[in-house]
């Protein structure tokens, strides 16, 4: 049944399938309530949909369990190494929500000879080209429709079509050598490369429009690297009203097979499908070296609450309208600072355990109670942020919410105190988790077989057994001591002591991986101390590598602030009023007036006066 469903799925995802046919798979779908099959970046990972694994993924296939990799379709006969994975959108995070393909073996041939010619200036800072490229290369770019591997987009509701995103650094550096070329001079200061991360889109006709928005700029902070210039690269030709409307700019209503349009990110811009074909296309970014960026803590802030905001929509799908509004507000920003938004914004309350909370995204509010602590605030900030796993449930599903609307955070302080609860995240020794091994008695030898039995044998007395019990015990510790925060089986539990507060910072100490931890277990032929060891429990160590935490207290509540991913940057812009702005003109006689008394005193300007004037002559 779950095969027949998997193999299904991937049938009607061909379109040829009745609305009523289609209908009754859905209802199948969501009668199954099969568990995992197993876990890839964090995520619990069906090989069919059910009613909780419903959206679709692709992973390398050596990265999922063995016992069960072979139950997973593989639905790209170029990309077989891909397999297909059913995940559930609750699990979601940022860390998760876009599906990165590696495609570069696609151009290891074909990435060479490229060449932009016949430059257009369409509007200012908006270029078109015409992409010539050997034989190879252009099967290769035209069969990135046919693998696939196309997902709806988590953002369907305002930018149509379907879309899958890949890397490629070999077509990106073909890419990088051709606009070098192609580009004015002026252009062409501080160019980098062609960004090698490429969204492929595709549209039918009657699709709804890619709505109108500004890019999000690529930025690296360490490398001084930023994107100013878009760059959609259209596989198949076609009409619309228009193709592509660059507000205040062109508008372009035909378009040829392998047309490179290249435009000023500052242009907010709307896409529509063709009206006689399919509309596919690939976009990436020009990247810059600028170091000179400025920044604006305020922007970062807006960044941090869309992004949250985007994986909150699972659960309230309101929200995506705000988050889809701050998005373009940050793209904005980045090049003509923050402008003022709505007079109300969103607020997610949540319940969590026995802790009531207030969330936007970047800021989150606790009471200030004698049962909480500043080290569980962050601890729930973090795992909420991130919606780490607490056994097989993420961190939102485990949280009652409701989303409320208002014009300001006065309210919250009163409407926490009335729900201030107790604790949710407990403290816990994790010391407790490593017992001392059993004092060795010397006459506990190993047995040297199983032929010769273990009658009256106490491995736990072994030397042999004890050393290798201590070996796997630091093992061990050296991934769970580090860890701020510990999942022990459905309960999460937190290290007082890897949180440090200082001054106005909550200094979060641990490692960067996220895994599961395996006490350490041995199989062998034959008798080895390693047998005598095994695994007692796993524990879940979420290990943060994050930047401080920022708290205030006011009101009888704790105020966090929190940017993971510090998008402040800024280009440089001056902000002025229209009615301070001069206007030049050249004087005229008429508009000297002048008394000699507003310049000086007749009684004052005496012999050394004038001396002085002289010698400054």
């Amino acid at each position: 049944m779950s095969t027949g469903l998997r193999d299904r799925f991937f049938a009607l995802s061909s379109g040829e399938a009745s609305a009523e046919e289609a209908a009754r798979y859905r209802a199948e779908v969501d009668a199954n309530h099969a568990g995992p099959a197993a876990v890839v970046d964090g995520l619990s990972v069906s090989w069919h949909p059910t009613a909780r694994f419903k959206s679709v993924r692709f992973v390398e296939a050596d990265r999922i369990d063995a016992a069960v990799r072979d139950s997973f379709a593989r639905p790209s006969a170029e990309a077989p190494y891909l397999a297909a994975v059913f995940v559930d959108p609750l699990e979601l995070s940022f860390r998760t929500f876009e599906n990165i393909l590696p495609l570069d073996h696609l151009f290891a041939e074909a990435a060479a000879g490229f060449e932009l010619t016949g430059r257009e200036e369409v509007a200012e800072g908006a270029y078109t080209f015409s992409l010539r490229l050997p034989g190879p290369a252009r099967a290769a770019l035209e069969g990135l429709d046919s693998l696939g591997l196309y997902v709806p987009p988590l953002n369907a509701a305002s930018r149509g079509g379907d879309r899958f995103i890949f890397h490629s650094a070999l077509l990106a550096e073909a890419l990088t050598g051709a606009v070098a070329k192609a580009l004015p001079e002026p252009l062409l200061d501080g160019f980098s490369h062609v960004n090698p991360v490429f969204r492929c889109n595709r549209f039918e006709p009657g699709d709804a429009n890619f709505h109108r928005h500004l890019d999000t700029p690529y930025y690296d902070g360490a490398r001084g690297h930023v994107s100013r210039y878009t760059v959609l690269l259209y596989l198949t030709g076609g009409s619309g009203d228009p193709v592509l409307d660059l507000s205040g700019g062109a508008a372009l209503t035909e378009i040829a097979p392998f047309t490179c349009v290249l435009f000023d990110q500052r242009y907010e811009h709307e896409g529509a499908p063709y009206r006689d074909g399919r509309k596919v296309f690939l976009r990436t970014e020009l990247v810059f070296t600028d170091p000179g960026t400025g920044h604006d803590p305020e922007i970062g802030a807006l960044f941090s609450k869309a992004c949250y905001l985007t994986g909150e929509s699972v659960f309230a799908p309101e929200l995506a309208r705000h988050a889809d509004d701050y998005y373009d507000r940050v793209a904005r920003a980045h090049w003509n600072g923050l402008a003022p938004g709505p007079d109300r914004e969103p607020f997610v309350h949540k319940r969590f355990g026995g802790v009531d909370y207030v969330a936007n995204g970047y800021d989150f509010w606790f009471p200030e109670s004698g049962e909480l602590s500043l080290a569980e605030c962050a601890a729930i900030t973090l795992m909420d942020y991130f919606n780490c796993r607490i056994g097989e449930t993420s961190f939102r599903a485990r949280c009652d919410s409701e989303v409320i609307e208002a014009e300001d955070t006065a309210w919250i302080p009163g409407f926490l105190r009335e729900r201030s609860g107790g604790s949710a995240v407990p403290p816990f020794d994790k010391s407790l988790l490593f017992p001392e091994p059993e004092r060795p008695v010397a006459d506990a030898e190993m047995p040297c077989c199983s032929f010769h039995g273990m009658d009256g044998m106490d491995t736990t007395r072994s030397e042999e057994v004890i050393d290798c019990y201590i070996e796997a015990q630091e093992e061990a510790k050296a991934e769970v001591m580090p860890a701020p925060i510990l999942i022990l089986g459905e309960e999460a539990v937190l290290d007082p002591d890897r949180f440090a507060v200082q001054g106005n910072r909550i200094h979060v100490l641990g490692k960067s991986a996220l895994a599961p931890v395996n006490f350490a277990a041995c199989q062998g032929p034959g008798f080895a101390s390693g047998d005598f060891v095994d695994t007692a429990t796993t524990v879940g160590a979420v290990d943060l590598l994050v930047p401080p935490i920022l708290f205030t207290e006011s009101e009888g509540c704790y105020h966090l602030r929190f940017d993971f991913f510090r998008n402040s940057w800024t280009a440089g812009h001056q902000e002025q009023t229209a009615a301070l702005i001069p206007v030049i003109r050249p004087l005229e006689e008429s508009d000297f007036h002048f008394d000699e008394d507003d310049y000086y005193d007749e009684d004052e300007y005496d012999e050394e006066d004038e001396e002085e004037e002289e010698d400054e002559e």
